[in-house]
């Protein structure tokens, strides 16, 4: 009740959310940090409810090199034992005495047919081993093709490249004070119209039953012509906003999710590129000041954006805030 008290009545309510009203059925944070949707899906097989092609075009790079490098030596490892249970009699070329010298020699023949190399130092022999080699080599193809399919969806994927700051803050904002949170881009690519959106998530009582409520927060400024250097997204915390009169015990004690959603335009793909992130209540730094993370460089030629002072910031008085905030209620 003492929540419901705090959150003013002009505080708008977000009704199409997207995520449920039912606060015990939730567990855990709303959305993750990297914008995925904290959510588990059960009662379908794991081969259907992942797609393996937006998995291998999102995961890290070094995993998706990984998982191509592990994929070629396996198939290669599969074929060579079935060449070796054949019978490396089956594989002309093959000299060498011992069974490791053996299976080695069908291992790299099944390399060469995969990839449809054919060096010819070994060939098969008979309708058996042909017809598996035959069987690789198509294999090979349609692998490669797909591999080929994957590097060029990664290449060009719309992407936005943007970093979040890890913390949102509760700084000084003219004679009020405001929530902060920044990103900026770290790639060469070039972002305008620039679109932001935020939405605050949390769990309140009402009428004696625990239920999640959003409420869209108003902004300083939605819109940004270009996102060249970092953009300070600001909402100022004025009377119609439902962060209203909360205090430092409040955001650490409150189950409260902030989403932020937004959308570019990226002049080298042509295309509208999103992107997502959250910051729960106990994320956001009461009574913080952001430090300035781009400057003139030596020369004066040009603008240095340094992404390493993404999230520093230093502390600031706000208490005139919430001084002038207890003199204007009474």
């Amino acid at each position: 009740m003492a929540l419901l008290r705090k959150l003013n009545s002009r505080a708008k309510t977000e009704i199409n959310s997207g995520f449920g009203a039912n606060a015990s059925d939730y567990g855990g944070r709303f959305m993750n940090k990297d914008g995925r949707p904290n959510i588990d899906i059960r009662g379908v097989g794991f081969l259907n409810r992942i797609s393996w092609f937006h998995t291998m075009l999102s995961m890290p790079r070094w995993k998706f090199l990984t998982v191509l490098f592990l994929f070629y030596i396996g198939i290669n490892f599969i074929f060579a034992t079935i060449y070796y249970l054949i019978g490396v009699e089956h594989l002309n070329g093959i000299n060498s005495a011992s069974e490791w010298g053996k299976f080695g020699s069908a291992y790299f023949f099944s390399a060469q047919t995969f990839t449809t190399v054919g060096y010819g130092h070994i060939s098969p022999q008979g309708f058996l081993t042909s017809s598996i080699a035959a069987a690789e080599a198509l294999t090979g193809l349609l692998s490669f093709a797909i591999a080929t399919g994957l590097f060029y969806g990664r290449f060009s994927k719309p992407t936005a490249y943007l970093k979040f700051s890890e913390n949102a803050l509760i700084a000084p904002y003219k004679d009020i004070t405001a929530l902060m949170f920044r990103l900026a881009p770290y790639k060469n690519t070039t972002l305008t119209d620039a679109e932001a959106r935020v939405t605050l998530g949390m769990v309140i009582e009402e009428n004696g039953k625990m239920v999640n409520r959003f409420f869209p927060l108003e902004l300083e400024f939605e819109r940004a012509n270009l996102l060249s250097l970092n953009w300070t997204i600001v909402h100022p915390i004025t009377e119609n906003s439902p962060l209203y009169n909360f205090t430092r015990e409040d955001f650490a004690s409150i189950n409260g999710e902030i989403f932020v959603f937004i959308k570019a335009f990226d002049d080298m793909f042509s295309n509208t590129v999103v992107d997502r992130s959250s910051y729960t209540l106990k994320e956001v730094v009461f009574g913080a000041r952001f430090e300035p993370m781009y400057h003139r460089s030596p020369a004066g030629e040009k603008t240095i954006l340094e992404m390493e002072k993404l999230n520093s910031y230093r502390e600031a008085d706000i208490s005139f805030a919430f001084t002038s905030s207890q003199i204007a209620s009474n």
